[in-house]
């Protein structure tokens, strides 16, 4: 029985909980992980899981190997990483989720430059703002914008983006142009709220002063091309990523308000599980894309008139295949 590979297959059957999801993460038979516990526990003598047609328990002997077995497996792919990372291409299936808005007119009109760069990676993109187990779904990393609620992964702030604050002209003609925080009072607003159910309230910044108003509103929304669409329908007010709204400024479907109170700045951040923080194509993925999103101003959150993101350079051809090597070790 090859050890290392069972303790591999009990930990991911302990995070989620289920030999069937356990079996679908690691793209194995699930009769395969079955057989796999049971000869493990046969050769340790014990019972490590509880099961029932309902759910799956540690007993006091699976608790114990569960902890060995973590730290092993932790310790096994650091330093097999030391070893490798600085010689070996980073390779594998790689599973991201993202906004959709980020990847839409963001990483995938690049995700040819990160391809070019790391041949051997297969990756995987997601696109919604809804919650994700990152663990239960098999999902290595995430992009999120806003504060971050979940102390649980490890986040890396890896950009950030200003929001403007606009209004179609058939909704400013009906109700006149705000030239003040105070004069909004009396306005309505497309409002749009988190994944968790609050609302997020407007926020204006300037010399140091910072001021959130809440607006009523028709229509909230949790997503954020809707949010664009609402704004462009008259609905209200809204404050979308400049990277949204440019093409809807540029073509006057939009204008922009209040430009001397400038909305806070909003971050984007790449979280993943602590198992993944020394898998060189997480690392990959995550420093390119702080580096995509460090060459785009707007993404910065810097107001540059006339400005886009510049256009990406084509991939150069992919070199000549080399003789494959043993893929990193890594804890799935």
């Amino acid at each position: 029985m090859d050890k290392l590979h069972a303790m591999r297959v009990f930990v991911r059957v302990v995070e989620v909980n289920s030999f069937t999801k356990a079996a679908d993460t690691l793209g194995l038979p699930r009769a395969s992980v079955t057989t796999t516990i049971q000869n493990l526990e046969a050769a340790l003598g014990v019972r490590l899981l509880q099961r029932t047609t309902r759910k799956l328990s540690l007993t006091l002997d699976g608790a114990a190997y569960l902890e060995g077995a973590t730290r092993i497996l932790s310790d096994l792919e650091e330093i097999e990483t030391s070893f490798t990372s600085a010689r070996k291409t980073p390779r594998g299936r790689l599973r991201v989720d993202m906004p959709g808005s980020v990847g839409r007119l963001i990483i995938i009109p690049t995700i040819h430059e990160f391809h070019a760069r790391y041949p051997d990676i297969e990756i995987m993109i997601g696109m919604s703002d809804r919650p994700i187990d990152l663990i239960q779904e098999g999902v290595d990393c995430v992009l999120r914008v806003g504060d971050l609620v979940d102390s649980s992964l490890i986040a890396r702030r890896v950009g950030a983006f200003r929001p403007v604050t606009v209004a179609s002209p058939a909704y400013l003609a009906r109700h006149g142009t705000p030239r003040t925080i105070e004069e909004l009072e009396g306005h309505t607003a497309v409002n749009y709220f988190t994944r968790t159910g609050k609302m997020h309230e407007m926020s204006f910044e300037r010399d140091g002063v910072t001021r959130e108003v809440k607006l009523n509103g028709p229509v909230s929304v949790n997503d954020a091309d809707a949010y664009v669409t609402c704004a462009l329908e008259g609905l209200g007010i809204g404050q979308i990523a400049r990277f949204m709204a440019l093409p809807h400024l540029r073509s006057g479907a939009l204008v922009e308000i209040l430009k001397d109170w400038r909305p806070a700045l909003m971050p984007i951040s790449a979280l993943y599980p602590h198992n993944r923080h020394l898998s060189p194509k997480v690392r990959a993925f995550v420093d390119w894309v702080a580096e995509l999103f460090e060459g785009c101003p707007l993404m910065q959150g810097e107001e540059i008139d006339g400005y886009e993101c510049p256009e990406r350079e084509k991939p150069a051809p992919a070199p000549a295949a080399a003789e494959p090597e043993d893929a990193c070790l890594c804890v799935m």
